[in-house]
């Protein structure tokens, strides 16, 4: 979204045509977002709405520099704004004629918002969040006549939320008509690019077959973070293109997809490596050689084969992998490894398939369900929001302020947005702040200097445009964009331009002070109760996981739990903070595997040992006695081997006892973690 500064070399600095094409996004980003604001004047001039305060402040808030996200924005932005209009209705009509109880109900409501935006993630936590503070925008103006009819409160309702979603329509407008997008395009590349390098870091484990577990480990820990960085991408993808929001699930099971194939990669290469001996190397040639060949171009676009002719090869390898002839426990756990990751590429290139060419994707039934990593985090975000936003009613009654309930929808606009940034919440709401600080300049500027000059529409337009042009080029170009974007959009309520153009100083600074304070409280807010650092993140994730895990190995879950298992740690994988040791991915990542084989553990097991025997070794795992749950499970592992290998069902026990090989594996590899009590 941002773009680089251009390097500047030793002669005097980049020629000024190289500058110009990296400046020429920027640029034209800026002169979208002032058409987005002025087209939103013309109009609400036009139609003579009351007050287009929000209205050209929405237009300033969806101009984003990539149009896939924009117009995602821009729709999630339409239902927050329905919500939240709904909302204030319910709350004005339950505490008719009762401003304490309205205010409680505000706050509760923004809460409520703020939990639920801290659960989902994307846009989609936007449009909760924009719910919350849509409702604290509506009540800034609901709160003079709380005590009418609730027929009144309705149509203040509906007129200031057809007035923003009059700004959403006007910015989407101007974008889709001067902005033609390249966030398929972009999601393709990196889909492909994806999958090559996985394949052949995969494919490569086998070849080398090294004896160093760390040889792949920092190039695996790069591609989870691309992977976790696909999120926004796909998301701007569908805003761009329509038609991929019903493959939304497809491509969220190409995500997993991608996650699968790194754990059976990590797996494959933790067995070479503790095993590492001749007949391993062979082993791993073996599984190598069924192991597809082709590979996609960077963008998918000049590649041999299609991705669609790829996905295929890719399962076709699963199905040999899955018959593959092994003749040791070691070398079928290979194969089980390879199998899996050739599963999870054909997931991932079934998602590239979906983007790039839909008619030949296998289409996914249901859809995604959602996981929540951890309830700690919400909580503490729909705390930090019921007492700021009760901090700042309490002080407005007892104070008296004319503009308190303006300072109250701008702290409920910091507090419920921006704990989205995660760990970064209140240094970003700082930005924010200073941001604020200079829009409220650059407003005193507009106001005092220039705008009393103004007498026609053009020249309100020309004016409009010398702040916001160079902030929208800034924005664009800066790495934390935060300060520039709340310089742009908050400067814009306090010019509080109407269809009568009129200037009163001492409203200006009412105003302008009233968001500076309510965005200063927010901030201070961020500060008394902060989110929850990433190392104490990081042990929530491993700590919730390993009591998931034991839950599983004590007692037979539903068939529902047992399928949900990956995606349940995948959604944790997600959720780790970039700041986690790899220490702690793998952990998460092996706790994965783990958890797979004891499904299949206690599914198979007992038709070739006794029942007993199986419960005792799990129970043992889920009481945190790894050492004993490892002697146990060995113990069975012997009991396999003594079987003939004549008998029926000889695969099963082959594969059942390359499953015991990876727990035992796992577990002795982080015993600490496997035997840490959970509190």
């Amino acid at each position: 979204m941002t773009a680089a500064s251009p390097t500047l070399s030793k002669s005097g600095g980049a020629p000024l045509a190289e500058w110009l094409r990296d400046a020429t996004p920027a640029l034209l980003f800026s002169l979208r977002l002032w058409a987005s604001v002025c087209l939103t004047y013309y109009v609400t001039f036009a139609l003579q709405l009351s007050d287009p305060t929000w209205a050209v402040t929405t237009a300033a808030i969806v101009c984003t520099p990539v149009l896939g996200a924009s117009l995602r924005k821009a729709f999630f932005r339409m239902i927050g704004t329905v919500l939240g209009a709904i909302g204030i209705v319910i709350i004005a009509a339950l505490a008719r004629q009762d401003r304490i109880g309205f205010l409680v109900g505000l706050a509760l409501w923004c809460a409520v918002s703020a939990f639920i935006a801290t659960l989902l993630r994307n846009f989609a936590a936007y449009a909760a969040a924009l719910a919350g503070y849509t409702a604290a925008i509506l009540a800034s103006d609901v709160l003079g006549p709380v005590g009418t009819t609730s027929g009144d409160v309705t149509f203040l309702a509906i007129n200031r939320a057809i007035e923003i979603c009059m700004g959403i329509l006007c910015a989407g407008v101007v974008l889709a008509l001067t902005d033609v997008g390249h966030s398929r395009r972009k999601l393709a590349a990196e889909l492909a690019s994806l999958s090559t390098a996985i394949m052949d870091g995969f494919a490569d484990c086998f070849l080398t077959a090294s004896s160093d577990v760390t040889l792949f480990q920092g190039l695996r820990r790069d591609l989870l973070r691309r992977i976790i960085a696909l999120d926004p991408t796909i998301d701007a993808a569908i805003g761009e293109a329509s038609d991929l929001r019903y493959r939304s699930p497809v491509l969220q099971r190409a995500v997993s997809g991608l996650v699968e194939t790194i754990s059976a990669w990590r797996k494959a290469a933790y067995e070479i490596a503790l095993n590492h001996n001749p007949v391993t190397e062979r082993e791993a040639r073996a599984v190598y050689n069924e192991l597809p060949r082709d590979r996609l171009s960077p963008d998918a676009s000049g590649s041999a084969k299609t991705p669609a002719e790829l996905r295929a090869a890719c399962c076709s390898a699963v199905r040999s992998l899955t018959r593959f002839n092994a003749q040791t426990p070691s070398e079928r756990l290979l194969a089980d490894s390879a199998a899996q990751g050739m599963l999870g590429m054909a997931r991932a290139l079934n998602g590239l398939v979906g983007v790039v060419d839909p008619a030949d994707m296998i289409p996914v039934k249901g859809m995604a369900r959602l996981h929540v990593p951890d309830w700690l985090p919400p909580t503490i975000s729909a705390l930090r929001v019921l007492l700021a936003v009760g901090a700042m009613s309490l002080f407005w009654i007892a104070s008296a302020w004319p503009n308190g309930a303006l300072a109250i929808t701008f702290c409920a606009i910091i507090v419920v947005l921006l704990p989205l940034q995660g760990d970064l919440a209140y240094s970003q709401s700082m930005t924010f702040l200073k941001g604020c600080v200079l829009g409220s300049g650059i407003a005193a500027a507009l106001v005092f200097a220039i705008l009393p000059r103004v007498t026609t529409f053009p020249t309100l337009c020309l004016a409009l445009g010398l702040p916001l042009v160079p902030l929208g080029f800034m924005l664009a170009r800066a790495k934390n964009p935060l300060f520039f974007f709340a310089s742009s959009v908050n400067f814009l309520p306090m010019l509080s331009i109407n269809n009568t153009i009129g200037f009163d100083a001492s409203q200006f600074w009412n105003t302008a002070s009233a968001i500076v304070i309510g965005i200063a409280v927010g901030a201070v807010a961020m500060l008394i109760v902060p989110p929850l650092s990433p190392a104490i993140r990081t042990q929530r994730l491993l700590a919730l996981t390993l009591a998931d895990l034991r839950r599983l190995a004590r007692r037979a879950p539903s068939r529902r739990r047992e399928d949900d298992w990956e995606s349940r740690i995948v959604a944790r994988f997600l959720a780790m903070p970039e700041q986690a040791e790899p220490v702690e991915r793998a952990m998460l990542v092996a706790a994965m595997a783990v958890g797979n084989h004891i499904v299949r553990i206690r599914r198979v097991a007992p038709r070739f040992v006794p029942g007993p025997a199986v419960e005792a070794a799990l129970q043992a795992l889920a009481e945190g006695r790894s050492g004993e749950a490892a002697e146990r499970l060995k113990d069975i592992d012997r009991q396999l081997a003594a079987l003939p290998r004549t008998r029926p069902g000889s695969r099963a026990v082959l594969g059942l006892r390359a499953g015991l090989l990876v727990i035992c594996g796992q577990l002795a590899w982080y015993p600490s973690y496997y035997d840490e009590p959970i509190r």
